[in-house]
């Protein structure tokens, strides 16, 4: 009897709680259709990814698979704004604790834009190397090039046919 006292306190203080104090709009939890939504990503034999954001303009950054390789990233060189590319041009670096890592362009293109915020704190690439730790963005020139990647369940196949990448 006596927990079945505590436990109707328990909820008429709730219930005070809730009337007196309305959520505030910011408490509550809220997605992001995008993310609901798979964007394709193409890879190359190298470990970037290529994802479209219209026809003729990409995002570039580095698969799941290479910055688990890499290990914690310490410092990222990107291309700057302007850069001309072409297809598997040597373009940036990453170095970790473990190893350094060239990146490769895996299309041809023009730098429009690089992730200023992955040279400021270069763990980004390993805490949301599709999300935040994106590498550069880049107008493409020859947008086949994308088609000619592969797809993510090719590059799956890729990773778990090979040992030596």
């Amino acid at each position: 009897m006596v927990f079945i006292t505590k436990f109707a306190r328990v909820g008429v203080q709730a219930a005070r709680q809730l009337r007196v104090k309305p959520i505030a709009v910011s408490q509550w939890r809220s997605f992001h259709v995008s993310c609901m939504l798979d964007k394709e990503r193409r890879y190359t034999d190298k470990h970037e990814w290529v994802e479209l954001l219209d026809a003729n303009k990409a995002i570039v950054g580095i698969s799941s698979y290479a910055q688990e390789a890499l290990g914690d990233v310490v410092f990222a060189q990107l291309p700057e704004p302007g850069t001309e590319l072409k297809q598997d041009d040597e373009c940036g670096a990453l170095e970790s604790v473990k190893a350094a890592s060239e990146v490769y362009s895996p299309v041809t293109g023009k730098v429009t834009e690089k992730n200023s915020q992955v040279e400021d704190s270069p763990a980004l690439v390993n805490t949301s190397c599709y999300e935040k730790g994106w590498l550069f963005k880049v107008d493409l020139k020859n947008p086949e090039e994308f088609n000619k990647l592969m797809t993510e369940e090719q590059y799956k196949s890729f990773l778990s046919s090979s040992a030596d990448h």
